[in-house]
């Protein structure tokens, strides 16, 4: 079955350019992500943000992202994630990323490994009046349990 999503084009006082949703991404990942002050969220992330895809347990809303983030960051203090490529159209950003990270803390339920992990993924965000409104992330999962030794390598 083929899924339809027919979005509504903003009014004039709350349309963003793709440029500027594009400066709240980068923002986003680098302020929030890369050097950890979850306080910026409130600034780019809407309060009633939705995550279409969560993590076991995530709650949804800007305080369940950032509960998620702190939770990464707990598990991978030196996370980096660098931006491969960015496509903007509309209100939406897809990025491709690749994050970093060594495996210092319980990360879902696993044990502190002292592991690096290379996580290639893409993440598919909407914005709203310059905002994070909803967000779509698809990462190697199967390669990061590989790297974290969860999982047998090939």
């Amino acid at each position: 079955m083929m899924r339809c999503v027919i979005s509504h084009t903003p009014n004039a006082e709350t349309r963003v350019s793709e440029s500027e949703n594009v400066s709240v991404i980068a923002r986003f990942l680098e302020e929030v992500i890369n050097q950890g002050r979850l306080e910026q969220a409130d600034e780019l992330v809407a309060v009633d943000f939705v995550e279409l895809d969560p993590l076991p347990g995530q709650r949804q809303g800007r305080e369940g992202l950032k509960e998620v983030i702190g939770m990464l960051r707990a598990a991978f203090p030196d996370i980096h994630w660098a931006v491969e490529e960015t496509v903007a159209s509309g209100d939406k950003v897809v990025t491709r990323f690749t994050w970093t990270g060594t495996h210092r803390g319980t990360f879902l339920g696993v044990p502190a490994s002292g592991r690096s992990v290379s996580v290639k993924g893409v993440v598919i965000d909407r914005l709203a009046a310059g905002k994070m409104a909803d967000s779509r992330i698809l990462m190697d999962n199967f390669s990061m349990m590989q790297q974290l030794a969860v999982i047998p390598g090939a």
